[in-house]
């Protein structure tokens, strides 16, 4: 959708990565990195002082006891975290239960790691995971389970009942959780991240996964990192070393600079992105589009208007005809019958780019149906 956007020359909203540039402080950190002493190899799991910081934060925020020796990996950006434990801890035939939508690269990680995939939907109207069917997944004592929350591309945050759930299913099982938290930070209507690390005696079964990407708006620079036991650890960091080596040194060692942004960095991110959020939804509201109401992350999943078939031709009109791009949802379903209808939006812009959204949006819900023509094309 990205590349059919710049095609179109459309306004993306298909992809999660912001139009706008990282704090300032960042970009000096990350220029003084590349002309000092950090351009070549960092230790293959990351450097020192990024470590520690990581180590302070997940203490401080996520409540996480870590070691910056033994407990964290620094990695490509979240997504090789999450494949490099798929590979470090399954053995081909192996099974892992995901979530039904899920983020895209969950389920290509398990087919390359020869594992089978339980799927486990969100439901009903608030599109909450469906209990009963987790607990029919984990009775098949699969290896993985992994949870995104905030999630992608719902915007739920699941609560600390549910995840006591999984947590309790988890050690019933003995399965390990991964937990991609990359949204931890962007949550909306006093809604309380929590990480399942810290529930029962799940530090000792949980890889704890985040990134730069989305709190300092770095999609682009690909650190990540992955907090677990020292067992867990060692295993991901062997395939780490052979996936990677190594995160972007110079970039591993601007990000120590936005780990000690104070407090208020994060209340005034929570405080953009709702307001983002307002607007999306205020057009939404106004123009007669249902949605699913996000609890964090940057996202909005809505039904397609019932004058298009499905998500996918109303996604090819916005394109061809409005120069919007949403992606379609079913991309991110195994069972396509639950996304058939959805689009999913990404509102990770400036807020000048959402005006201009709103503004095509409203000029075509004024204009009659008829006078509506579909451009050709496939």
């Amino acid at each position: 959708m990205t590349r059919l956007s710049d095609q179109y020359g459309a306004i993306n909203l298909s992809q999660g990565m912001p139009d706008f540039s990282p704090p300032p402080k960042l970009i000096d950190a990350a220029m003084k990195a590349i002309k000092g002493r950090w351009n070549q190899y960092s230790v293959t799991w990351g450097d020192r002082e990024l470590r520690e910081a990581i180590a302070s934060k997940a203490k401080n925020y996520n409540h996480i006891d870590a070691d910056p020796e033994r407990n964290i990996t620094i990695t490509c950006g979240s997504t090789e975290a999450v494949t490099s434990t798929v590979f470090a801890l399954t053995n081909p035939g192996d099974r892992i239960v995901i979530t039904d939508p899920f983020y895209e690269n969950y389920v290509p990680d398990a087919i390359l790691a020869e594992c089978e995939l339980v799927y486990v939907p969100f439901t009903r109207s608030k599109l909450e995971i469906d209990e009963e069917k987790l607990k029919d997944a984990m009775s098949t004592r699969p290896k993985l389970l992994i949870l995104n929350t905030p999630n992608n591309p719902t915007g739920r945050v699941l609560s600390k009942q549910q995840l006591q759930l999984v947590a309790d299913l988890c050690e019933e099982a003995k399965t390990i959780a991964i937990t991609d938290e990359i949204y931890e930070h962007i949550l909306y209507d006093k809604t309380q991240h929590v990480s399942l690390s810290t529930l029962g005696n799940m530090h000792e079964r949980t890889v704890t996964v985040s990134a730069a990407s989305k709190t300092y708006s770095v999609t682009g620079w690909r650190v990540g990192w992955a907090i677990a036991a020292e067992e867990l650890t060692n295993a991901l960091r062997k395939v780490h070393d052979y996936f990677t080596i190594c995160a972007p040194a110079p970039l591993q060692h601007a990000l120590i600079t936005a780990l000690n942004f104070p407090p208020s960095y994060y209340t005034q991110l929570a405080q953009t992105y709702e307001r983002k959020r307002q607007i999306i939804m205020r057009v939404f509201d106004e123009i007669g589009i249902d949605y699913y109401r996000p609890e964090g992350a940057y996202y909005v999943l809505a039904d397609a208007p019932k004058d298009f078939k499905d998500g996918q031709s109303y996604a090819d009109f916005l394109l061809r005809n409005v120069g919007i791009a949403v992606l379609p949802a079913v991309a991110l379903y195994h069972e396509e019958e639950l996304g058939r209808q959805k689009i999913r939006v990404a509102f990770c812009k400036k807020d000048s780019t959402l005006r201009q959204v709103e503004r095509k949006l409203r000029k075509v819900a004024d204009t009659p149906k008829h006078a509506l023509k579909v451009a050709p094309g496939t």
